[in-house]
């Protein structure tokens, strides 16, 4: 082990042998946690090629289970967020793609610090069971062609090691790792074709444009080294995505803009996105007739049915499509009123995040519990005008001792000044095999 270390430390390029026996060796506690951590340290400086990324990602993608989704027919393709704020596009896009006739089987995480997860909105839809058997996943996505749930088994747990290690050793910011790390995962849950869409942002893990467009190459090439074809696009998470930053109110607005009566940056990225699904999965020839097929899908009521097919499939009661009342919602509902007039110059999305998450709608640790009913409902988006007094978001509340951080947190993040803001794109580009395409 030493000698690999000497040698990414040089800036040599690691071999396949070399990679495949540091991850084995480490996840079988073979290798100790100091040698590793001088690794990773070394490729944080160094960096690694491509050819490297790839054979890490693959490296920890077989550490554990890989399940095998070969004996469903089709393409299957997965999207994956590298995670925001109100950032609902799974429960919007998922059953609009297998509407469209391209098979769904994905695997979610849960919701950790600002970030929502999507297994904790899926748990707010009563009786909804997000973890099934890898043979009755694979059931239902044959059955119905569509199935969500939480990662089972034991996927990837070299990832998982060496994550652990990053977060505490000051690594965790090397896109080459951050990009073996998502890949792995992909990988290991048995996807053909992956969508990815990078967050960029104050409420994202890139928040510049440009390390977000690296982070997105670097994804891209990797996914098609390993055999997998691959797209991502970089979009905008600066503000909430959605309105609604909450489990059960994220729900609530997903089914209203798969039901067509909501309309919004969600509704818009959550279309473009199931277009670059239906493409990447070849069902389309060009994105244009994907953007047809999924705008045709939404307009039919088609999605809003397949999500009702899932709920049902999965357990759950899929009244609530037809009747969102049906969900978990705290009774105690307070206005946050704007204090002056103006434009809204900004909201900051962690800070959203942060305040729901003050409320109780997510988590610290893993072993938090989350409450469904609590939230917040945004009223104004960034470049809008407010008169004082006019409601700027509502809190949907449980325990009325957590208010008082939680709108003071909130204040913070709307900023109301005389002019309005400089646009911003929704989509700053896209990234596929052929290369970069920027819409700015």
């Amino acid at each position: 082990m030493l000698d690999i270390i000497l040698k990414k430390r040089h800036g040599k390029e690691l071999t396949k042998e070399e990679i495949n026996f540091w991850v084995k060796g480490y996840a079988a506690g073979h290798i100790p946690d100091y040698q590793v951590s001088a690794l990773l340290m070394a490729i944080y400086f160094q960096g690694m090629t491509s050819s490297e990324t790839a054979d890490l990602t693959l490296a920890m993608a077989y550490s554990g289970d890989v399940v095998d989704l070969s004996s469903i027919p089709g393409v299957k393709v997965d999207k994956h967020s590298t995670g925001g704020v109100g950032d609902t596009t799974t429960l919007v896009v998922a059953p609009l793609v297998a509407a469209c006739g391209v098979p769904v089987a994905k695997m979610s995480g849960r919701g950790l610090g600002h970030t929502g997860g999507t297994i904790d909105k899926l748990e707010s839809i009563p009786g909804y069971n997000p973890f099934q058997s890898t043979q009755d996943f694979i059931r239902i996505v044959k059955d119905i062609g569509i199935s969500l749930v939480g990662q089972t088994g034991d996927l990837v747990p070299a990832d998982k090691m060496i994550y652990a290690l990053r977060d505490v050793t000051g690594t965790v910011e090397q896109k080459s790792l951050i990009a073996s790390s998502i890949m792995s995962k992909k990988i290991a849950a048995g996807a053909d074709a992956i969508v990815l869409d990078v967050k960029t942002g104050s409420g994202a893990f890139m928040e510049s444009v440009e390390d977000a467009f690296s982070l997105a190459e670097e994804m891209v090439n990797v996914g098609n080294l390993v055999g997998r074809r691959t797209t991502a696009l970089v979009t905008d998470m600066s503000q909430p995505l959605g309105m609604a930053v909450g489990n059960a109110l994220e729900v609530k607005e997903a089914i209203e803009i798969l039901k067509g009566e909501r309309t919004g940056a969600l509704r818009d990225v959550s279309l473009i996105l199931g277009a670059y699904m239906l493409y990447t999965a070849g069902r389309c020839s060009n994105i244009e007739q994907g953007k047809d097929m999924i705008q045709d899908a939404l307009y039919s009521g088609k999605g809003a049915d397949k999500l009702k097919e899932l709920i049902h499939a999965q357990g759950g009661d899929q009244r609530v499509v037809d009747d969102p009342s049906l969900l978990p919602l705290a009774d105690n509902v307070i206005a946050i009123k704007a204090e002056q007039d103006g434009y809204i110059y900004s909201i900051d999305a962690r800070s959203v995040g942060e305040a729901a998450h003050l409320l109780g709608a997510g988590r610290s640790s893993k072993e938090d519990m989350i409450d469904h009913r609590v939230g917040i409902v945004l009223h104004k988006r960034t470049g809008e005008t407010v008169r004082m007094g006019e409601p700027l978001a509502d809190f949907y509340v449980t325990r009325e001792e957590l208010l008082d951080k939680a709108i003071d947190t909130f204040k913070r993040a709307v900023v109301i000044r005389q002019e309005p803001p400089e646009p911003k794109p929704l989509v700053y580009g896209v990234v596929t095999s052929e290369g970069v395409e920027r819409y700015y």
